[in-house]
């Protein structure tokens, strides 16, 4: 059994998690086609964070969304510990992640992730994510993946 929990982006529960994903990432991709934000560093009123926590109430996931000026926010650091995956977890993240979204008044989501991750990219496209143009503040690279979704 696992809960979603809003937490704020400074909490030290997602230190692990975030270094887990940069490791992952770091073998997957050159550091050009890295795409990462350190989510403490970002304003808080413009940020939420979801973690995933086991019935021990370790850690074992996490997700973010950001917001811009315009009624949009990206999806941001997305991981779950591998021991958790595979149970569909992932669409809770991204669920509770519109919910959030939807809640700050987001119209649209869009995310950015890699070529070398399809499971990522089958999780977005099972949420109704699309393939879109790349979207600022990026540019195209062959490495990664942009989706987008109108959220209603």
């Amino acid at each position: 059994m696992y809960s979603l929990t809003e937490i704020s982006a400074r909490s030290s529960e997602l230190v692990p998690l975030i270094a887990a994903l940069d490791a992952y990432q770091n073998a997957l991709y050159p550091p050009a086609s890295q795409h990462s934000v350190a989510l403490h560093a970002l304003a808080e009123d413009r940020l939420r964070c979801i973690l995933v926590r086991d019935e021990n109430g370790r850690a074992m996931g996490c997700g973010a969304v950001v917001f811009d000026d315009k009624q949009a926010g990206e999806i941001k650091r997305v991981y779950l510990d591998p021991d958790c995956r595979g149970q569909r977890l992932g669409e809770k993240v991204v669920a509770a992640l519109e919910t959030l979204a939807r809640d700050a008044d987001c119209t649209l989501l869009r995310l950015e992730t890699g070529i070398h991750q399809p499971a990522a990219i089958q999780l977005y496209q099972r949420c109704g994510y699309g393939f879109c143009a790349p979207f600022f503040p990026y540019q195209a690279d062959p490495l990664s993946v942009f989706m987008m979704k109108a959220l209603s």
